[in-house]
Parts: structure tokens; sequence; C-alpha cells
């Protein structure tokens, strides 16, 4: 494999996988404990599908590696830029940015951290009895479909009123850090805490939307709209939902499809107009798009939380490659390499 080739197959993901696998077993535990659990999530999915690595991936990887590593001024000095550079090659702009505070100030985050690893009930359970505003900045520390989860064990007429408030979540005070840091740790700890950790707004609430089922987010919808109609607008301006692949440009959605399963593709399409069939349709080989018409036909009902499910999935990994300058959502996509 060419030089040149290896740097347009290798994706991020790839490379971080290819890294993990190639430095041992207790190289990969130390690296792995500075991930937050959806890219260790990511990351070990990946490293399971990489069955069999070509020895040339590997020194591509490293070489690359080694080529950051040179540009380093020494030890100690210009390390965080350092950091910066070597996680965004190695994960990709999306999932560096999650993970460069998490490890240039861990030491004030540990409790923080925690709450992505716990059960989302569990987090429910334990901020219940907090005030609402300490209760909306916990639910944007999270990530959206955790986020998603723990609001689905909050009454009905409190989810409302939690989202509208991190839709308008601009910034998070002293106070309710530190009371924010109480629940989770106990007492406060160091300085003041990362304000980019804290994802609030009208896109975090929305892509909080995005990972609801369609009658939690209808109804939903309807209350936010009933209390404050402009700001639901605003809202469900910026939600992605599956029908609107349709409006992704052919180019996206070959790339798009790419990173799909089979199986997770006919669930989804299960409940897809003509349209959006005829879209992915047209973007496959004959032989591809045969086989999938085959195996919808085949498939007998499936339940609409499966069908739901399998179209989140592939939202997900629609918002991810858009993120990552990947695909447009809203239409030409360029060339990436």
């Amino acid at each position: 494999m060419s030089e040149d080739k290896q740097a347009v197959d290798l994706k991020p993901l790839e490379q971080a996988a290819i890294l993990l696998l190639s430095v041992g077993e207790a190289n990969a535990a130390r690296i792995l404990r500075h991930l937050g659990p959806k890219e260790v999530q990511k990351v070990g999915a990946q490293m399971a599908s990489m069955a069999d690595i070509d020895a040339s991936d590997v020194a591509h990887v490293m070489e690359r590696l080694l080529a950051e590593a040179n540009t380093a001024s020494g030890l100690g000095v210009g390390t965080e830029s350092y950091i910066r550079n070597v996680l965004v090659e190695a994960l990709g702009e999306e999932r560096a940015s999650t993970l460069i505070d998490q490890i240039l100030m861990s030491d004030k985050t540990k409790g923080l951290e925690a709450l992505r690893w716990m059960n989302p009930k569990l987090v429910a359970n334990t901020i219940r009895g907090e005030h609402p505003q300490i209760q909306a900045v916990i639910l944007s520390y999270l990530h959206p479909d955790q986020a998603a989860e723990v609001l689905t064990h909050f009454p009905d007429k409190a989810r409302g009123d939690l989202l509208m408030r991190v839709a308008t979540m601009e910034s998070v005070n002293a106070s309710a850090l530190q009371e924010l840091n109480r629940i989770v740790e106990g007492e406060l700890a160091g300085s003041a805490l990362p304000q980019g950790q804290f994802r609030g707004g009208i896109k975090f609430a929305a892509d909080i939307m995005n990972n609801l089922e369609s009658a939690t987010e209808q109804a939903l919808m309807e209350q936010i709209r009933e209390a404050d109609e402009t700001l639901g607008s605003r809202i469900q301006d910026l939600m992605f939902v599956f029908d609107d692949l349709k409006n992704i440009d052919d180019q996206g959605i070959q790339s798009l499809l790419r990173e799909v399963s089979s199986e997770v593709l006919v669930l989804a399409l299960k409940a897809a107009d003509e349209e959006l069939k005829k879209k992915i349709f047209g973007n496959m080989s004959k032989r591809a798009g045969d086989l999938l018409r085959e195996d919808l036909e085949a498939k007998g009902p499936v339940r609409v939380s499966d069908v739901e499910n399998a179209q989140r999935e592939i939202l997900a990994v629609a918002r991810r490659m858009a993120d990552a300058g990947e695909i447009s959502l809203g239409g030409s996509s360029e060339a990436m390499i």
C-alpha cells in the first residue's frame, strides 16, 4: 500500500485503534484511562473490528505519531500544544475537542467526568432533589444521548422546563459550579472548572431531542412550544431527523453508507418513505441495492422501537461525520482525505 493510499484510507478512528493495538496492553490501558466513555466505546469497537492489520498501516500510524512528537520543543515545553495536535491527528477534531480539557484539567473535573460513566437512571436519581438549574447544568455536561436518557427518568412536566433551561444556558456561574461539584465530589476541589465542558444552548438541546424516542420528542416539543413558541421553533430548526438524510448530497450519502452496517440500514429503512429509499438505492451499486431490497422484503414485522433505534444510530453517525467535516448535512460535501 502506498503512502498516499494510506493517508486516504486510514480514518482518524482507525489510526487511534491501530496505535492502541500496537503499543502493548499496559500502554494502551494507560491511554484509554484518559478517554471518555463514548470515546472508549468507539475506539474499542474499532479495535475489535480490526482483526487483520497490514504492517504498512502500523508503520504509517507510527511515522505520523513520531513526526508529531519531533515537533515538540522538549519535555515540559510546549506540551499542551503537542497534546492538542496529537489528539486531533489521532482522533479527529470532533473527538479531540471533547478530550483536551479532560486531560489537561483532569485534576479539576474528576467528579464531573465520573457522571459520564454512571447509569443514566442513577444520574437522574442523584440530582432529582436538586434545583432545576443545577439539573440543567449536569445535563449540559453529559453526552446528548446520555442526557436524553436521563431526561426520560424525570416527570413529563419537568422535562420541558429542563430542556428550555439547557437551551437558554449561556454560561455557568461560580455558585452553580460549586453546587455541582458538591453534588458530584462532596466539595469543590481546585480552581474554577473549565467552561467549555458545559455545552448548553439551543444546538445541544436539539441534540438531546434527536436522541429521544419519537413519542417523547413530540410531547416534549409541544410542551416547549406552549411555553415559548420562538424557542421551540429555534430548537426544531436545529434538529436533524432521519427524513433529513434525503438532503445530503450523493457523495455524502455514499460516505455515510460505508459507515453503516446493512443490518442497521435494513431496520432503519422499514419506516422510511419512498423518496428516501430512492435516495439510498440510487447511491449503491446495483448488486448492493438488489441485496438490500431482498433483505427489506424478507424482513418480517419489527418493533417500532427497533426501527427508531436503528435510525438514531445512523443519525448519530451522520452527525459525527458532519462535525468532522466529512459530509454536509444540508447539501454539497467536499472530498475529504
